[in-house]
């Protein structure tokens, strides 16, 4: 879905193709970089992260293991509830595997805080974070980052994977609705 598929609903792009492009290709060399003499499980959180995963993945040179996980702290609003859900675990044990958690958004850090305590208690060789996007000023708990796409602004944003009510996912920019779509 590109930009102008939204007309009115769109009030402005953050984040173009071509810097989403740019950046995966950054984070999959450094990751292949410091993952180059050791096996890397990929996890990616269901359902945002899945554009950054599936294209960090195929950026990336190394051989990876992918799985996934849901979890849940929004609902259909824009504000994180501040409650967790597990939605889908993981399918693989990951007792001394390096993971690679591959997230959407580092938001409040509630949610990404909570999951990543939740993987280091199944006794994997080590846990990091990939998100694709953070939020600084709407940060409330301090999550580890080791590779960062974008800081952004802190707006309610769609596209790349993100949405609004299970819509604008497939949006190939990152860009932030006008208020008339969520009534803000």
């Amino acid at each position: 879905m590109q930009p102008s598929d939204l007309g009115r609903d769109l009030e402005k792009v953050l984040i173009d193709e071509d810097a989403i492009t740019a950046k995966v290709a950054e984070l999959a060399a450094a990751i292949d970089r410091d993952y180059a003499d050791r096996p890397v499980l990929l996890v990616g959180v269901l359902k945002g992260a899945v554009m950054i995963m599936a294209d960090l993945a195929r950026a990336m040179s190394l051989p990876v293991e992918m799985d996934w996980m849901a979890v849940s702290s929004y609902g259909s609003g824009t504000k994180s509830s501040g409650v967790v859900r597990i939605l889908k675990d993981l399918d693989k044990d990951i007792t001394g595997k390096h993971v690679l958690v591959v997230e959407d958004i580092l938001d409040t850090g509630l949610t990404l805080s909570w999951l990543v305590r939740n993987l280091r208690s199944r006794g994997p060789a080590s846990v990091q974070v990939c998100t694709f996007l953070r939020k600084p000023e709407a940060v409330k708990v301090d999550v580890p980052v080791a590779y960062l796409g974008f800081d952004i602004p802190n707006e309610f944003v769609v596209g790349y994977g993100l949405d609004y009510a299970e819509r604008y996912r497939n949006l190939r920019v990152v860009g932030t609705l006008a208020p008339h779509v969520y009534g803000g």
